[in-house]
C-alpha cells in the first residue's frame, strides 16, 4: 500500500541546535542589521556632498532603512509564525548582506534610498525571526530574561559600533563601511543555516502575507515622512496639511484592512491587552524620543562642534557604549522592576539626559558627557525592557508577531523622530532637545498607567 506507506513516512530529522547557538546567531545579526541602521550617522555629511542631497531631502538618506523596516516587520513576523522562524530570519540575513553590500555602489540619492529601503525590509525579517526563535529556544523564566537582555544589548551594541566603523572607515571612503557589514551578514548566514534549529510550522496557507495592509501602512508612513520633511520649510504650507490628513486617511484604511483580513499583519485583539499597548506604546515613544534624535546627534556634532567624523563617533560611544551596559545589567533589575516600570524608569532616565545636553551641542565637548551617559542608561534600560514585554506580552504561538508589532512601532517611531528633529534644528538644536524630553516624558506616563490599567482588565475579565 505505497499511498499509507507515504502518509506514515517520518518527518525528516531536524537540524541539531542549542540556546546558546540561537542566542550567539540571532544576537550577532540583529547587532549587525543596527550597524547598518545607524552606520549612515556619520556618513551622512560624506553621503550628501557626495550625491549632491539638499538639506531639505537629507532626512530620507537616514529614513529609508527604518521606512523598510516598519512596513514590513508586521508582514514578516506574520510570515515567521506560519513558515518558520528559521527560514526568515535565514532569507533575512541573506538579502541584508547583498543589499548593504549594493547600497555601497550607489551613486545618488535615490538610488541610495532604495538600497536602503531594501535594507530595511530585510533587518525586518532579521528582527522579526529572530526574538521568535529565542522565544523558542528559550520557552520561559529567568534563561528569557536572561536571552531577551542580551539580545537587547545586541539593539544597544549594534547602534554603538555602526557609527564607530563608519567613522573609522570613511577616512578612506564612507563607502567602505557598507561594503563591510554586507559581508558580515552573510557571514552570519552561513554559520546560521549550519548552527540554527529547524522548527515545526503552521499549516500551509495561514501565511499568507498580508499585502493590502503593508501597501496601507507603507503610504501612510510615506505620507508622515514627506509631511514631516517639508515642515523645515514651513509648517503651515498647504502639502504638508494635505499629506498629514492622507497619513492619518491611509492609517485608517489600514486598520480596516486589518479588521477584514482573514491574516492580518497584527491582531487588532491584541490590542485589548494592557501588556500589548504598552510594549507597542513604549516603542513608538522610544524611537520618537530617543532614536529620533540621537540618529541626528552626531552630525550635529560635526556640524555645529566642528569635529571630524571619528571623534564624533567616539563621543557617541559614550551614549551608545553605555546603553550597551546597562542593558546587559538590566537583568538583574527583572526581579524587583516589572517590564513596565523598567520602560518607565528608561524614559525618565533619557529625558533627565537630553535636558542636560541643553546648551551644549554647539559647544566644548566635555560639557556633553553627562547627559550622554544618563541618557544612555535609560535607552539600555528601554532596549531591555521593550523585547522582553514583546514576547511576554502576546500568546506564545504569536511570540514573532508580537516582536514584530513591537519593532514596527519603534520605527515608525524613529523615522518620524528623525524628520521631526531634522525639522526643528534649524530653529535650533535646543528646541530639537526639549521636544525630545517631553515625548520621553509622556512616553514614560503612558506606560505607568497601563501598568495601573492591567490588572483592573484582567479583573474585567473574569467577571460572569
Amino acid at each position: 500500500m505505497p499511498q499509507l506507506a507515504a502518509t506514515t513516512r517520518p518527518a525528516p530529522p531536524t537540524r541539531a541546535g542549542h540556546p546558546r547557538a540561537t542566542l550567539a546567531v540571532t544576537a550577532a545579526a540583529t547587532a549587525v542589521a543596527l550597524m547598518n541602521y545607524t552606520a549612515p550617522m556619520l556618513t551622512l555629511p560624506d553621503m550628501a556632498a557626495a550625491f549632491g542631497t539638499p538639506a531639505s531631502a537629507q532626512a530620507w538618506l537616514l529614513n529609508g532603512t527604518p521606512l523598510g523596516l516598519a512596513v514590513l516587520l508586521l508582514v514578516a513576523g506574520s510570515l515567521a509564525d506560519a513558515h518558520g522562524r528559521r527560514r526568515i530570519f535565514l532569507l533575512g540575513t541573506l538579502a541584508l548582506g547583498l543589499t548593504t553590500a549594493l547600497g555601497a555602489l550607489a551613486g545618488s540619492t535615490l538610488t541610495f534610498t532604495l538600497a536602503r529601503i531594501a535594507q530595511g525590509a530585510a533587518s525586518a525579517a532579521v528582527l522579526a525571526g529572530s526574538l521568535g526563535l529565542l522565544a523558542h529556544a528559550y520557552p520561559a523564566g529567568r534563561d528569557r530574561i536572561r536571552a531577551t537582555g542580551i539580545w537587547g544589548a545586541s539593539v544597544s551594541g549594534g547602534i554603538a559600533l555602526g557609527p564607530l566603523l563608519a567613522g573609522a572607515l570613511s577616512l578612506a571612503d564612507w563607502r567602505l563601511a557598507y561594503g563591510t557589514l554586507g559581508a558580515a551578514a552573510l557571514a552570519i548566514a552561513a554559520v546560521g543555516a549550519r548552527t540554527l534549529e529547524r522548527e515545526a510550522r503552521t499549516p500551509a496557507g495561514e501565511g499568507r502575507p498580508d499585502i493590502p495592509g503593508a501597501v496601507a501602512l507603507g503610504l501612510a508612513l510615506a505620507a508622515l515622512l514627506t509631511a514631516l520633511t517639508l515642515g523645515r520649510d514651513g509648517w503651515l504650507r498647504a502639502p504638508v496639511g494635505l499629506l498629514l490628513l492622507a497619513s492619518a486617511a491611509l492609517t485608517a484604511l489600514f486598520v480596516a484592512v486589518e479588521h477584514r483580513s482573514r491574516t492580518p499583519m497584527v491582531d487588532l485583539a491584541l490590542l485589548r491587552r494592557p501588556a500589548f499597548l504598552a510594549s507597542t506604546l513604549g516603542a513608538l515613544f522610544t524611537g520618537l524620543a530617543v532614536i529620533g534624535l540621537f540618529s541626528v546627534v552626531p552630525a550635529l556634532l560635526q556640524g555645529g562642534a566642528g569635529m571630524s567624523p571619528l571623534g564624533a563617533a567616539v563621543l557617541f560611544l559614550l551614549w551608545s557604549g553605555t546603553a550597551f551596559v546597562a542593558a546587559l545589567q538590566a537583568r538583574r533589575l527583572a526581579g524587583r522592576l516589572s517590564a513596565a516600570h523598567q520602560l518607565a524608569v528608561g524614559f525618565a532616565l533619557s529625558a533627565a539626559g537630553v535636558l542636560a545636553l541643553l546648551g551644549g551641542l554647539e559647544g566644548p565637548w566635555p560639557r556633553l558627557l553627562p547627559g550622554l551617559l544618563v541618557a544612555g542608561a535609560g535607552s539600555g534600560l528601554l532596549n531591555a525592557a521593550l523585547p522582553r514585554l514583546a514576547v511576554d506580552s502576546v500568546p506564545p504561538e504569536r511570540a514573532a508577531m508580537g516582536s514584530g508589532a513591537n519593532n514596527t512601532a519603534r520605527y515608525i517611531g524613529s523615522s518620524a523622530g528623525v524628520a521631526l528633529t531634522l525639522a526643528l534644528v534649524p530653529a535650533g538644536p535646543d528646541t530639537a532637545l526639549l521636544v525630545s524630553a517631553a515625548l520621553a516624558l509622556t512616553g514614560g506616563a503612558l506606560t505607568l498607567v497601563l501598568e495601573w490599567w492591567a490588572p483592573r482588565a484582567r479583573a474585567g475579565r473574569r467577571r460572569p
